[in-house]
């Protein structure tokens, strides 16, 4: 009989029934993520708690929970896991405060086709003027959860290349690109920070498959 509790850690037992269903995509798939989450230009450390803002963006539990603990083992304290996790809070905010230009591109007629431009961001202060109250409120909290605390702002700004990458937000992308290298990161631990997040993408679907063969059943 199925548990009525969709998300149970012993559902993960069911993981292991992936080296018989599809041998070759399990095994090239923990190559990737082990792979990814071996210690380079960025500590073991710093990508955990990269992982941890990546899984809390792709909301799953599974991986939240394991990257949580592996986190800690590694060094991170409580106060720097919340605060990347503030960093993805304050990015999936900015993803839809900065898609709303295509909402303004929407209602003029004579907007361009292409529809991400850089200049679409000009249109934010029409944003501020329509809700002055409410834009202000928003730019305080992420520069809140941006600024330098427990972690540094080169962290920081790890955390949000990878989450922009993982909301697929070109604007943020582009903007915390360019904050991460004032910061001092380098294309090296970008592109690490990037797989992090890549890998927890597919570890969120690799993990609920957990719930796939419980759905299935026996």
């Amino acid at each position: 009989m199925m548990a009525n509790n969709l998300y149970q850690r012993e559902n993960l037992r069911h993981l292991a029934k992936l080296g018989e269903l599809a041998p070759a995509q399990q095994q090239a798939y923990e190559n990737f993520s082990r792979t990814v989450m071996q210690e380079g230009v960025l500590t073991k450390k710093d990508k955990e708690i990269i992982a941890v803002a990546v899984a809390h963006a792709t909301e799953c539990p599974y991986c939240i929970d394991v990257h949580t603990r592996n986190a800690k083992t590694s060094g991170a304290s409580l106060e720097e896991l919340v605060e990347a996790v503030f960093v993805t809070a304050a990015l999936e905010a900015g993803g839809a405060v900065t898609h709303s230009t295509h909402m303004q591109n929407a209602l003029d007629q004579d907007a361009n086709d292409t529809l991400y431009r850089q200049s679409n961001l000009k249109k934010l202060a029409n944003l501020k003027q329509l809700i002055p109250n409410g834009f202000s409120a928003y730019s305080r909290f992420s520069t809140e959860a941006n600024k330098e605390g427990k972690l540094n702002a080169k962290l920081k700004e790890l955390i949000a290349v990878s989450i922009a990458h993982t909301t697929e937000c070109p604007y943020c992308i582009d903007v915390h690109t360019k904050s991460a290298q004032r910061a001092g990161s380098t294309k090296e631990e970008l592109s690490e920070a990037i797989l992090v997040a890549a890998a927890l993408l597919a570890g969120g679907a690799y993990a609920h498959m957990a719930n796939l063969i419980e759905s299935y059943g026996e």
